[in-house]
């Protein structure tokens, strides 16, 4: 009897143990669960006045280039210091000098011949004056007055032909000078004294360093924000200052970022059919002048653009991830509930987009991408102080030395636009 009641005892004893140790025992708090609302990043629809700009890409180019060309042979007997590889030089200044003697003596020549050629015509003259006198008293020949008229023509004819060669013999006396046409710069040179050089022979390559051109492609599309008169062009008139975009050049060069400002004067005449691009000229005044640290914006510098356009008001500036399907966008109600909502984009810019309309000033709108999203549907801003709150937890769940973890249900904490 007492073998079967022992163990009826123990067994009653450990469940009296284990219903006291339950009843003791520590209580369960109950939690609520997560929210199921989507995590969102939020801008605050804020407008402001907006300068349109296109940017594009181009190189340098000199305004104007020459080729350095005399217009008589001859030996190279003085060459200027600024006439090398890169030397600047001023508008009327020699660059070199050719041996003038063979010029001087034609010069001589034509002079002593046209001496000549005028002593002919004084006496073609009074030899007509004479026979002039004689016909009068009916004292010579018809054929001899008109052989004296004849002659008095001949010699007008000679002296015009003497002048003529004293004039290309001047001419060509001077043109042993050659003098630079404007305020420049060399690009390359091939003389040197005691060379040789002949008529037409190419010895020199100079540009004008009064201005430097840009030449800039742009699309069709992108003339819509700038205010080019392009009337004025058709028209063959040179727009007004006024009325010609700014241009801020930027390059990189020597290890620093350097700008130049300009304007675009005018647009050259044809539009690719392959690529619907249009090639404006921007034109960039003293460009060797020395400004600080800046260097001179030199040829061949490859350079970004940017074309300052018209103004734009009331103009919001949303990120493209904020632009969803069909051009619309997710308003976000007192209620955190989305709208949709259908926008007018006046254009998009790298991650930036101009909106006109749809939208007002105030309004929550909806920066991160929600999957099947439905009108009406809940979300959660995200702010500040929940991307703080986040962080702190992310980081007490995170082991010591462990890498750290994102916000609950793996979003990233998002940056909060204002």
């Amino acid at each position: 009897m007492k073998k079967v009641l022992l163990p009826i005892a123990i067994l009653l004893i450990g469940f009296g143990l284990a219903a006291a140790i339950i009843a003791t025992g520590p209580q369960l708090e109950h939690q609520a669960p997560p929210p199921t609302s989507p995590l969102v990043r939020t801008w605050l629809a804020e407008p402001a006045t907006v300068q349109l700009t296109s940017i594009t890409h181009g190189t340098v180019l000199p305004r104007s280039q020459t080729d350095l060309v005399p217009e008589v042979a001859g030996r190279v007997v003085r060459l200027s210091d600024t006439m090398v590889t890169g030397g600047f030089f001023e508008a009327g200044s020699v660059l070199f000098e050719l041996d003038p003697l063979d010029y001087e003596v034609a010069l001589e020549q034509a002079t002593a011949a046209a001496a000549s050629a005028q002593s002919e015509l004084a006496n073609a003259r009074r030899a007509h004056t004479r026979q002039l006198d004689l016909a009068r008293k009916q004292s010579t020949s018809e054929s001899l007055r008109d052989e004296a008229l004849n002659r008095l023509r001949f010699a007008e004819a000679g002296l015009r032909e003497a002048n003529a060669r004293v004039s290309r013999a001047r001419r060509d006396l001077s043109r042993t000078r050659i003098t630079a046409p404007y305020d420049g710069r060399v690009r390359t040179e091939s003389v040197d004294v005691g060379q040789f050089v002949n008529r037409g022979q190419t010895v020199a390559k100079i540009y004008a360093t009064d201005y430097a051109e840009v030449r800039l492609p742009v699309h069709d599309d992108e003339l819509a924000f700038l205010r080019l008169p392009l009337n004025a062009q058709a028209s063959g008139q040179q727009p007004a200052a006024a009325s010609q975009p700014e241009v801020i050049l930027r390059a990189r060069f020597a290890g620093q970022e350097h700008t130049w400002e300009g304007r675009v004067v005018r647009t050259e005449g044809e539009l690719d059919p392959q690529t619907r691009m249009i090639n404006m000229v921007a034109q960039v005044e003293e460009p060797y002048q020395a400004q600080g640290d800046r260097p001179p914006l030199a040829v061949g510098l490859f350079v970004e653009a940017e074309i300052l356009g018209k103004i734009a008001n009331r103009v919001y500036t949303l990120p493209r991830s904020a632009i969803q399907a069909n051009d619309q966008v997710y308003v976000i109600d007192e209620a955190n509930r989305i709208e949709f909502r259908n926008v007018e984009i006046l254009r998009t810019v790298g991650e930036q987009v101009y909106v006109t309309s749809g939208i007002e000033r105030g309004e929550t709108i909806c920066l991160s991408t929600i999957n099947n999203a439905i009108e009406g549907m809940a979300v959660r801003p995200f702010t500040e102080q929940e991307t703080a709150a986040e962080a702190i937890s992310s980081n007490e769940r995170t082991p010591s030395g462990g890498p750290s973890g994102g916000p609950s249900g793996g979003i990233e904490a998002p940056k909060v636009s204002s």
